[in-house]
C-alpha cells in the first residue's frame, strides 16, 4: 500500500512526515520551489518537540505515477485547486482508489464525488506553517494534531480504517467518524477566523467581527438543516491531550493558511470558507454581510498582491456599521 500525498505544503508536509515515521511508502506531489527543495534536500519538519528531515519520492504531477489499485490518495491542496487536481488524477488513470479530502471547507468532497466514486472526508486539526521551500512546521505538542476520518457523505469503511492504521502511533492521531461532515462544518466555523487574520494580522483585535461572522454562519447552516460538531479547543477534550499549542524558536509565521497564501503571493481559499457561508445564506434566505465583506476584502488583497495584515479592521466595522 502506498500513500499519495497530493499537495506537499503545511498539511501535506506534516502528513508525509508522520507517515514516513511509521514506515509507510509515501509519494508526494508538489510544485515549484517546494518540489525542487524536497528532491534536493528532503522535507524538514519541525514542531515544538520534533525536528527531522524526511526523504521520499516526490513528483510534479499525477501523470508521473503509475497508480496501483490499493493506493490511497490524500488531497492536501487548497480548494481552489481541487478541480484541476482531480482532472489530473483522472487523466493519470485513477478510478476507484480512495480519495481523502484533507482540506478546509466542505466543498471538496462534493467536487470529488462528481468524478470519483470512493470519496472520504478528513477534518484536519493541525495548525501548520509553510512559507519557505522544503520547510514545514506544526505548532502543537505532544502531537502535530489529529484527524477525524470518514466516508463521504456518511459512514466509515475499510479504506477509512486503512488510513487510520497508517497513522496509528505517529505524530498525527486518527479517529474514525460516522458523520465526518459534522466535524468538518465545526472546523469551518473555526476557519472563519482565517480571512480576518489574513486581512488584519494575527495580533489584531477582531473578536467582534469573528463573532458576527460566526453568528451569521450558525443562522445560515441552521436554516439549511445542517448539523455540526463543535471541534474547538473549548469543547473538544481531545485537544488538551493531543495538541497543546507550543512555540518553535526562530520560526517566522504570519498566521493561518490564508495569511500564508497571501504572503507567498498565491491564490486564496476564502470563497470556500467565508464564501461558503455566503453561499449557504443566499440559498436559504439568510443575510451574511460580514462573511460577504471578508470574502471580498481578502480576494481583493490576493488580486492586488497586498501583504497579510495590511487592511484596517476599523474600515470594515464602519462599512458594516458594527
Amino acid at each position: 500500500m502506498r500513500v499519495i500525498v497530493y499537495g506537499v505544503g503545511a498539511i501535506g508536509g506534516a502528513v508525509a512526515a508522520a507517515l514516513c515515521d511509521n514506515g509507510q511508502e509515501v509519494i508526494g506531489i508538489a510544485r515549484g520551489r517546494m518540489l525542487w527543495a524536497i528532491k534536493a534536500n528532503g522535507l524538514h519538519m519541525q514542531s515544538p518537540v520534533y525536528d527531522k528531515v524526511h526523504k521520499f519520492e516526490c513528483v510534479s504531477k499525477p501523470a508521473e505515477i503509475e497508480f496501483q489499485s490499493d493506493d490511497m490518495i490524500l488531497m492536501c491542496m487548497k480548494t481552489q485547486d481541487t478541480q484541476a487536481a482531480l482532472e489530473d488524477l483522472r487523466a493519470a488513470g485513477v478510478t476507484t482508489q480512495p480519495i481523502f479530502c484533507l482540506q478546509n471547507g466542505v466543498a471538496n468532497e462534493r467536487i470529488a464525488l462528481r468524478i470519483f466514486p470512493n470519496v472520504h472526508g478528513v477534518t484536519v486539526m493541525l495548525p501548520g506553517n509553510y512559507l519557505d521551500p522544503g520547510e514545514v512546521a506544526a505548532f502543537c505538542e505532544p502531537k502535530f494534531g489529529m484527524f477525524d476520518i470518514g466516508r463521504y457523505p456518511k459512514g466509515q469503511d475499510a479504506d477509512d480504517a486503512r488510513l487510520a492504521r497508517a497513522f496509528e502511533g505517529s505524530m498525527i492521531v486518527p479517529f474514525l467518524h460516522d458523520d465526518v461532515m459534522q466535524s468538518k462544518y465545526g472546523k469551518l466555523l473555526m476557519n472563519l477566523q482565517n480571512g480576518l487574520t489574513a486581512a488584519f494580522g494575527k495580533d489584531a483585535e477582531f473578536e467582534d467581527l469573528y463573532e458576527a461572522a460566526k453568528a451569521e454562519a450558525l443562522a445560515a447552516i441552521e436554516a439549511a438543516g445542517i448539523t455540526w460538531q463543535d471541534v474547538s479547543g473549548k469543547s473538544d477534550p481531545r485537544r488538551s491531550e493531543i495538541m497543546r499549542m507550543g512555540k518553535i524558536e526562530g520560526l517566522k509565521t504570519v498566521g493561518g493558511s490564508t495569511a500564508q497564501s497571501l504572503a507567498r503571493g498565491g491564490t486564496v481559499e476564502i470563497d470556500y470558507l467565508s464564501g461558503e457561508i455566503s453561499l449557504t445564506g443566499r440559498l436559504h434566505g439568510v443575510p451574511t454581510p460580514v462573511n460577504d465583506a471578508v470574502s471580498a476584502l481578502v480576494a481583493a488583497m490576493a488580486r492586488d498582491g497586498r501583504a497579510p495584515g495590511s487592511a484596517d479592521p476599523e474600515g470594515m466595522r464602519r462599512a458594516l456599521k458594527l
